[in-house]
Parts: C-alpha cells; sequence; structure tokens
C-alpha cells in the first residue's frame, strides 16, 4: 500500500494556497506506459454496434466499407486506438458466438435482455468484428461467455478464431471464407461474474476461471499465446482481487480486470448537461476515487506478484448520468460536456503514473454509449469533448512515464477539498517529452511552476481544451463548440516552464 499512499498524497494540497508546482526528473523514467491504457469498449447495447460501428453492407444512406461506417472508422484511427473490447460487459454472457457465423440469413435472433429488450438479428459476429479491427488497424479483445456458456462452447471459440492447423473449428472458419486464422490474443475470461455475470462469489469464480483457462489451451500457436484477463472487482472491492490473486496460479493468469464508473448517484445519476456544482464536485470526487481504487488493487497485487508479471485491466471506467430525455432508458445514450473532458484527462493521469501495474483500460463506451468519443444521428456524427482529450493524450502511448512530484493547491466546495491539477508525463521514442495536465477547479484558473532535472530544452508548445462553460458540449447542429486549439501560454525559461491552466480545462505540453 505505500506506494500508492505516496502517489496519492503527492498530490494531494499541502496548504489551501499552496502554489502549485511540478517537478519533472526527464532523465529517471524506466516504466513504459501501455498503449493499451488508451483502448476503447464496443458493446452490442443501444446503438453502440447497430447504427453505431455498423449499419450493414446494404445501407445507401450511410458511407460505409463492408458495413463499417467509413466516418467512424476514419476518426477513430486518429486516435490510434490500441484495442477495442467486444461483445459486452454484461451482453458476453448472454452472446452464443456460433449464433454469429455463417450466412446472415441463416443466423437465429437473440434478445438482448440486458439492454432494452430489443431482438438483434446477429448479422454482426465474430467476422464483421474482425473486419472493423482491420479497418481500425488495432487489436481485438474478446470477452468470453462465461455466465451461461460452457467451457466447451469458449474453448471452441478460440479454436475458431487462433487455430492454424487441421481441426473442426479451423474447417468451419474457412467454410465461412477466412481460412487464415484471426489470432485474438485478448481473451476475458467472462465480465463482472460478482454481477451481471453470474453473481459468483470470488471464491466460487476463482475455481470457475481455473476451469476455464485450463481448456483454453493454446498450447497449439507457434509465435504467441492467448493474454487471458479474469473479470475483476467493481470499485473498492479489494476481497475479490485478493481471492484471484491467492487462489489462481500465476502462469493461469495474465490479466485481472477493475471496473469504475464515476456516478453521482445510482438512483439518481442526474442529467449529463444540466447540472450544478454540487454534481460537478460529485463527478470529480468519484473520478479521484481511482487514484485510491487503482492503489489499493495494486498492493494487493504487489503482495502475490512482487515482480508485476499480472496486469490490472481497468476494462470498464467513464462518467455515468442519466439517458438523454426521449431516448430509450435501456440505450444508456447520454452526451458528453467539458466535465467528462476534464474527468477523462485526470483518470488518464491516474493511469500514467500506475503504468507499471496498469497495462490496459477501456474507456465505456466508444460510440453512442456512456461516456462515448463519437456521437452519431444517422448519416452524422460528432466527436465529443472525450474525443479531444483522448486525441490529445495519445502521444502518451508507449512512452517512458517520467517520475514526477506535484504539489497542487485545492479546488474546495462547501467546505470539501479536492486536489485541483492532476498531471503526467512522458518521453517518446523521438526524445520528445510530453506534459499532461487537467484543473477541474469549476472557478479559478491556477499558475504553476515546473522544474525541469535532468535535460536542458530549447522550445515548449502545447494544446488546450478549454470552453466557456463546463456544460458545454459539441451537437449536431453545433459539432465544433468544443475543440482542442492551439495554447501559447507555458513560457519556457531555462529549466523552469510556467503557465496558468484556465478553469476546466485540459492541456498538452510539448518539450523539444
Amino acid at each position: 500500500m505505500k506506494k500508492g499512499i505516496f502517489l496519492f498524497f503527492m498530490m494531494v494540497s499541502l496548504a489551501v494556497n499552496a502554489q502549485n508546482k511540478l517537478v519533472l526528473n526527464t532523465d529517471l523514467g524506466e516504466t513504459q506506459i501501455s498503449r493499451h491504457i488508451y483502448g476503447h469498449f464496443s458493446e452490442h447495447l443501444g446503438r453502440c454496434i447497430y447504427g453505431g460501428l455498423y449499419v450493414g453492407e446494404e445501407t445507401k444512406l450511410v458511407p460505409h466499407i463492408n458495413g463499417m461506417r467509413t466516418d467512424v472508422v476514419e476518426a477513430l484511427k486518429k486516435l490510434d486506438i490500441p484495442n477495442l473490447r467486444w461483445p459486452g460487459g454484461c451482453f458476453a454472457d448472454t452472446y452464443h458466438w456460433k449464433d454469429g457465423i455463417g450466412p446472415k440469413e441463416d443466423r437465429p435472433t437473440i434478445v438482448n435482455s440486458w439492454w432494452g429488450n430489443v431482438t438483434e438479428d446477429n448479422s454482426f459476429g465474430s467476422h464483421e468484428f474482425m473486419e472493423l479491427i482491420k479497418q481500425l488497424d488495432t487489436e481485438p479483445y474478446i470477452s468470453g461467455n462465461v455466465g451461461s456458456g460452457t467451457v466447451q462452447e469458449f474453448s471452441d471459440w478460440v479454436q475458431y478464431m487462433n487455430f492454424e492447423g487441421k481441426s473442426p473449428m479451423s474447417d468451419l472458419r474457412a467454410q465461412n471464407g477466412h481460412p487464415e486464422p484471426f489470432k485474438v490474443k485478448y481473451w476475458g475470461v467472462g465480465n463482472e461474474a460478482w454481477g451481471c455475470g453470474g453473481h459468483m462469489t470470488a471464491e466460487y469464480y476463482a475455481n470457475v476461471y481455473r476451469q476455464y483457462a485450463t481448456y483454453i489451451n493454446t498450447s497449439w500457436e507457434k509465435d504467441s499465446r492467448v493474454f487471458k484477463i479474469a473479470s475483476g472487482a467493481s470499485d473498492d472491492d479489494y476481497h475479490w482481487t485478493e481471492v484471484l490473486m491467492r487462489d489462481i496460479p500465476h502462469n493461469m493468469l495474465d490479466g485481472v480486470g477493475v471496473h469504475h464508473y464515476s456516478v453521482i448517484d445510482w438512483s439518481n445519476k442526474g442529467s449529463a448537461t444540466d447540472f450544478n456544482e454540487d454534481q460537478y464536485f460529485t463527478t470529480m470526487t468519484r473520478a479521484w476515487d481511482m487514484e485510491r481504487i487503482v492503489s489499493g488493487h495494486e498492493a494487493i497485487m504487489d503482495k502475490y506478484d512482487p515482480e508485476k508479471k499480472v496486469g490490472m485491466m481497468v476494462d470498464e471506467w467513464g462518467g455515468w448520468y442519466d439517458v438523454e430525455p426521449g431516448t430509450n432508458g435501456g440505450f444508456l445514450y447520454q452526451q458528453n460536456t467539458m466535465r467528462d473532458a476534464v474527468l477523462a484527462g485526470m483518470t488518464l493521469n491516474i493511469f500514467n503514473n500506475h503504468a507499471d501495474r496498469v497495462k490496459m483500460a477501456n474507456l465505456a463506451q466508444v460510440v453512442n454509449v456512456l461516456q462515448a468519443v463519437i456521437l452519431t444521428d444517422e448519416e452524422r456524427i460528432i466527436l465529443t469533448p472525450t474525443y479531444h482529450v483522448m486525441e490529445m493524450y495519445k502521444v502518451h502511448q508507449d512512452a517512458t512515464l517520467i517520475p514526477m512530484n506535484l504539489k497542487t493547491a485545492d479546488y474546495e466546495h462547501n467546505g470539501k477539498k479536492l486536489p485541483a491539477i492532476s498531471a503526467s508525463a512522458s518521453k517518446d521514442e523521438n526524445g520528445k517529452v510530453h506534459v499532461s495536465l487537467t484543473n477541474i477547479d469549476l472557478n479559478k484558473e491556477h499558475e504553476i511552476t515546473i522544474d525541469l532535472r535532468g535535460e536542458d530544452f530549447k522550445s515548449v508548445s502545447g494544446r488546450i481544451l478549454k470552453s466557456g462553460k463546463v456544460q458545454d458540449h459539441n451537437t449536431f447542429d453545433e459539432p465544433n463548440k468544443v475543440k482542442a486549439s492551439v495554447f501559447n501560454g507555458a513560457k519556457l525559461n531555462k529549466n523552469s516552464i510556467t503557465l496558468k491552466v484556465p478553469a476546466v480545462s485540459v492541456v498538452m505540453l510539448e518539450l523539444e
């Protein structure tokens, strides 16, 4: 727990009026920030798949390639998304993959009982998902059915997707038009087994996981093996992680999931766009909980795995509010404001700073659901404030984390306090240093001094995401109200940078 506690209090103000100061040791970095921290999540939920990513091969309304929306694919490619999780979520543990292969006219329908009780025709299945993966030039992350499936069904799916020799499953794949194996590396063994994945206890799930992992056999692979991810804890359920790390042999376990949503109140989540400072402060409090949650799980994992061979996979995170008025309550369609932008910025800073343990994270979700980066309406799309944060932060992918020490003033509201500034920094393969800063203070800008140690820099440039009000968001009538712009406010003087970070803003600096 020591490292997590240190990192948390490092971020917390020492005094109400303390000067904001960031010290960067630019020559001491050792940890790589995995690009997979910037992953995304696509569930059969509302209009995420159907209408969001996939419009079918027959439509003439929306430009597409093999049914995949060209506009959405091109926008996501600009984020350099490293992986895409599918088919759920809760849906994963009701999904039977063989229903989604073969001629589409022969595929049975399914009732999506988790999300709106809509009937789906299974026209988007494994081959369509891998076509999307190919167009995005990213890696697939498949969550397999444990809750209502069988070991044989899961094992067959892995063999269908990955086996390159002759077998019943590889023959079936070839019959369906793809003789070559897909070679899917990342596999989730169920989803939220403590809840919609079966309401299991940690002890029971640990045994179920061991059974499934035994038969997800890829010993026939020549140059790689699958990366098995256990269904992890909800929020700060540290007992769940303790049991999994204790009871599952680590040669069967590659990653352990964690899910955390920044929710005001599960019984009254509040509007995505019409909120007051009380609600904003609560959302930021829930977002800052990610630091405590990650630190707590990390301490347990360190106890059982001091060499950090098992990754923490925060494969669901984001803000969750009430659905937009007039939309299906089961579709989880919500707008996206500057509140979500700073939520994303501070959360990604947390993941970066824990990159020695956090190896993957998946924003929930990619299109039209929860904290989406893209919203669609028939043939139109908009890029949300969260999209612009993800685009700004992509410079951290696979870069080297720079050790830092941050002292920040507080954001105060009704006698409560939160750290106003969060930050992370990295050095890319070309030697450029990037520093991301997020100011969650609703009421004032914060001046900060950055001390640079270890190297000399000749120039600093920047980009910023800000808007007039925290409730500002992009709409189909005004799609560019919130977008990133050039930031010229950082001043370099020898080994020091000074700048003012505006209220509710995200800044990315580049040093050369």
